[in-house]
């Protein structure tokens, strides 16, 4: 077939499998929500007896498959979209996908640091992220917010913070301001990951829905939703938030299974006219990949993989065999989604 009749597209728009291509949206959707959910729910439930080993099998799996995705799955696309015989010289002539991802990246860092300082900021306003907690028996009373849980922490009378200290050495060099610190860095990490997989799973179901090798391919995105929402769910579980904000895990859940059932809704709803081997296909798949890529590449090195082995103290703390077992989940999440990568 001529490098015109591809990117002209196809004439051919029968469907024989549309009820399974139907089915396969209420199917990606439970896949999903199973993957980003049982997590969540195996944290907070008290019938849910995970070990705490299987746990951490998710959470660092997950990592690795986060990094992989990044780089497998949505940069070799973008690259492959912004390479396609169907656009101009301009395209061809630059590696575009590689620098978009590149901008993703400090774009990304930029937005969480602003978000960093103006949290810190608001934190401030509320009382519940005061410089001087721990000095001249300054008190802080939170009210509301996702960390007024926290508030306990400075309600101590100044004798017994003492006593407290005394028994607890690690408390005078970790203020409760630190505490803010970590968790307002960790609301804002898990919201980047979960912003960059809702993006990248809006283009798995489009993708689903308009190819040709669908029953396979539906198979393979089945195992890929789930290995991804793992790692989503690991750290959508760990959020410390007060009684107010408990629904939010579960949100997130919620809206990463969605996000790809609208996407197979979507390519189900163009499919008649839409070519994914169009130059406009091309252009728009080959650029929101590249962003994506950047976006989970960002996350999964700096706020999943160094925070969890660089600057975490539990795993600064924790024995050789415990890391090792850490290094190896991240390893084999990155392997087998990278063998994902073969068929999706």
């Amino acid at each position: 077939m001529s490098t015109f009749s591809q990117c002209a597209g196809s004439n051919d728009t029968s469907t024989p499998d549309m009820g399974l291509r139907i089915a396969s949206i209420f199917i990606a959707f439970i896949a999903s929500f199973f993957g980003a959910g049982f997590p969540v729910f195996a944290r907070s439930s008290s019938w849910i007896k995970m070990p705490g080993y299987v746990y951490d099998f998710a959470k660092y799996f997950g990592s690795g498959v986060i990094i992989s995705t990044a780089l497998v799955h949505l940069l070799a696309d973008g690259v492959e979209g912004l390479s396609s015989e169907c656009l101009s010289d301009a395209w061809s002539g630059y590696p575009w996908a590689i620098t978009i991802c590149m901008a993703s990246v400090f774009m990304i860092f930029v937005m969480e640091l602003v978000a960093m300082r103006w949290g810190m900021s608001k934190l401030k306003k509320l009382g519940i992220y005061p410089d001087l907690v721990h000095s001249h028996g300054l008190r802080a009373h939170p009210t509301h917010g996702p960390f007024s849980d926290l508030a306990a922490v400075s309600d101590k009378p100044d004798d017994a913070a003492g006593e407290s200290n005394a028994r607890d050495p690690e408390s005078q060099t970790t203020p409760p301001a630190a505490h803010h610190d970590q968790r307002v860095q960790q609301l804002i990490g898990v919201a980047v990951l979960e912003f960059g997989l809702i993006f990248h799973s809006v283009f798995v179901g489009l993708t689903l829905a308009v190819t040709d090798n669908f029953t396979v391919l539906l198979v393979v995105i089945i195992f890929h939703q789930i290995f991804e929402g793992l790692g989503l769910g690991a750290r959508l579980s760990t959020l410390q938030l007060s009684d107010n904000y408990k629904t939010i895990p579960l949100t997130g859940a919620v809206l990463y299974a969605l996000s790809i059932a609208i996407g197979i809704a979507a390519g189900l709803g163009v499919r008649e006219t839409y070519n994914p081997e169009s130059a406009t296909a091309s252009i728009v798949s080959g650029v929101v990949n590249s962003f994506s890529a950047g976006v989970l590449l960002y996350t999964g090195l700096v706020e999943l993989l160094a925070q969890e082995f660089l600057f975490d103290q539990e795993m600064s703390r924790a024995s050789n065999g415990k890391l090792a077992y850490a290094l190896v989940c991240v390893l084999l999440g990155a392997a087998l989604m990278s063998l994902v990568g073969n068929w999706a």
